[in-house]
Formats: structure tokens, C-alpha cells, sequence
């Protein structure tokens, strides 16, 4: 009788713990486990002298590729954003989610992205011509590859 009760008290327990592990939220990709997760004002740092770092990554989705949410672009403190695409194009992220949280699990990765590229990016984003023809430098920004996401609740 001992040993039923400890088990079923060693399930509960487990399975308890177990929960924890997870964000609250709906996941794609691989999902996002907790532990080691920081702000988007340290991704930077984080990065450090580097170019690459596998990190998990907190922050506030600014845009949404308009096309198919084929990348998003999060709030960065210095008034930039850092694009997120996601790897092998496995997943892709709902179109109407600015404003709201998510944590990304990946590698983040100092890139110069070319003017052809930064205009392809501006059009999935249904930017204005005006907009577009502004674009006339390569840009050195933060990609970040995400292998999983974690859409927060609200």
C-alpha cells in the first residue's frame, strides 16, 4: 500500500514539475523549454565580440511578414528591430501578432543583409514604393534563426 501511495505521489509530483518546463502559449517549431531566456537588450552582449551564440530570446513582435509569416521582426531597445526567420522555413508565425511576446529559442548572428534583400523584406511587409526606394544601403543587423517559438498569452 506504501509503495501505490509514494508512487502515485512521485507521479503527481513529476508530472507537476514536469509542466513547469513550458512557456504558456502556443508553440511552433520545436517549442521553447525555460531556463537561460533573456531580454532582446541583451542579445547584443550576449553576442559579445562573436557573430554567433545560441540563445533563447524574450521579446515584442514590432512585425510579421504580411506574405505568409515567413519572419518577424522584434523590438530591439535601441529603436531597431532583429529579424527572426525561421529555420529550414519549418514554421511560420501568424500574420496578425504585433504587439505580443514571444520567446524564441535559436541562434542569433551578427549579417549584413543586402539592399535586395532589405527591399524583398520591405514588399512581404506590404511597404510603401516611397518606402522601398529609400532602401539604399546594406544594413549590419542581429538575424536570429529560431528553431522554435513560444507565442505568449496574453
Amino acid at each position: 500500500m506504501k509503495k501505490i501511495i509514494l508512487s502515485a505521489i512521485f507521479c503527481a509530483f513529476a508530472t507537476f514539475a514536469f509542466a513547469q518546463e513550458a512557456f504558456q502559449g502556443q508553440s511552433f517549431g520545436e517549442g521553447v523549454k525555460k531556463g537561460g531566456e533573456i531580454s532582446t537588450d541583451k542579445v547584443d552582449a550576449t553576442l559579445g565580440k562573436g557573430n554567433k551564440a545560441d540563445m533563447k530570446v524574450i521579446g515584442e513582435v514590432v512585425s510579421v511578414c504580411k506574405k505568409k509569416g515567413c519572419f518577424m521582426n522584434l523590438k530591439m531597445p535601441n529603436g531597431e528591430t532583429m529579424r527572426v526567420e525561421f529555420k529550414d522555413y519549418a514554421f511560420f508565425m501568424p500574420k496578425d501578432i504585433e504587439g505580443r511576446k514571444v520567446v524564441i529559442d535559436g541562434f542569433a548572428e551578427r549579417k549584413t543583409t543586402s539592399v535586395e534583400d532589405l527591399k524583398h523584406y520591405a514588399e512581404d511587409q506590404k511597404k510603401s514604393a516611397e518606402e522601398i526606394a529609400k532602401i539604399t544601403q546594406p544594413k549590419k543587423e542581429i538575424i536570429f534563426e529560431a528553431k522554435g517559438v513560444v507565442l505568449l498569452d496574453k
